[in-house]
């Protein structure tokens, strides 16, 4: 488990290099379209061959709004926002989805919001916010619609747990993407514009994209959200930002200034403290076994 999250935030977490370079190149909703299309395209060879049947019948109405949400509606309101807001801001206003999984799954899903649970989201919100140094606004409405993706990232991970834990992680991964990617087609074809840039870059910015921080990434997610509970998966998540901001410090030459290194140790206090909260059950069974 914790070798697939480590792998999982380092992909996503050098992906913000990756994005912020290819929207050099690509059109923002084009470049995501083309993602999540060359994604889909390879889980559903993965599927073919190891012969994967496609979700029952009755599942087909969560495996389609979970793909709409995240897939279609979460990564181009992203894509969308960082047009108008500066990329730091954009990032946490995404990243703001682990408090809306922690509140969801307290109603939704019987995972307790304790204190303590509640604390370690709350510090690591804050070790994010002054990580990437939020300084200024934009257009309100990108704010909204950037928030909303979130909100709808979170929703849907609570999907999984809710309606979605008997399917398997290739199977519900696979075809969700093929939604959302047909989802996206769809919204390129009526209101795409702009040209692509093709060369080497654009090429190498979309196989990482499509091989690995779509396909590979989100088996990672979904295997890891269906082993262990939502917010805790979510707190998680907020290592990504890091490594972002050290992959551009790294890769970018971006300066590291003090703010980065309080606002780092700030979020590994949250997820330490979230990691190691235990749940009623939980303590029950240590005090038994003493």
């Amino acid at each position: 488990m914790n070798g697939a999250l480590a792998l999982l935030c380092l992909i996503w977490g050098l992906n913000w290099v990756v994005m912020k370079q290819a929207n050099e190149v690509f059109p923002p909703v084009l470049f995501t379209t083309y993602r999540f299309v060359l994604g889909s395209g390879i889980l559903l060879c993965i599927t073919y061959f190891k012969e994967i049947p496609i979700p029952r019948r009755e599942d087909w109405k969560w495996v389609v709004l979970g793909g709409i949400l995240q897939i279609a509606f979460f990564n181009s309101a992203v894509q969308i926002g960082m047009q108008y807001l500066s990329a730091g801001f954009s990032s946490v206003l995404s990243y703001s989805m682990p408090l809306w999984v922690a509140i969801m799954a307290h109603f939704l899903l019987g995972e307790r919001l304790t204190k303590r649970k509640m604390a370690g989201v709350a510090l690591g919100m804050i070790g994010l916010i002054v990580l990437l140094n939020v300084s200024g606004g934009g257009d309100w409405w990108a704010i909204i619609l950037t928030l909303s993706g979130a909100v709808a990232w979170a929703f849907s991970n609570i999907l999984i747990k809710l309606k979605l834990q008997h399917c398997g992680v290739l199977q519900y991964t696979t075809w969700q993407m093929v939604v959302g990617a047909v989802a996206l087609s769809i919204y390129s074809a009526l209101f795409g514009h702009g040209t692509i840039q093709w060369g080497w870059p654009a090429v190498g910015f979309l196989l990482y994209n499509g091989i690995l921080a779509s396909a590979l990434a989100f088996i990672l997610w979904t295997y890891i959200l269906s082993n262990t509970e939502a917010s805790k998966a979510s707190i998680s998540v907020l290592v990504i930002p890091i490594i972002g901001v050290l992959a551009g410090v790294i890769l970018l030459n971006e300066p590291l200034h003090w703010n980065t290194v309080v606002g780092m140790s700030l979020i590994l206090g949250g997820i330490w403290i979230v990691h190691n909260n235990k749940s009623g059950s939980e303590q029950a069974a240590i005090q038994e076994g003493n």
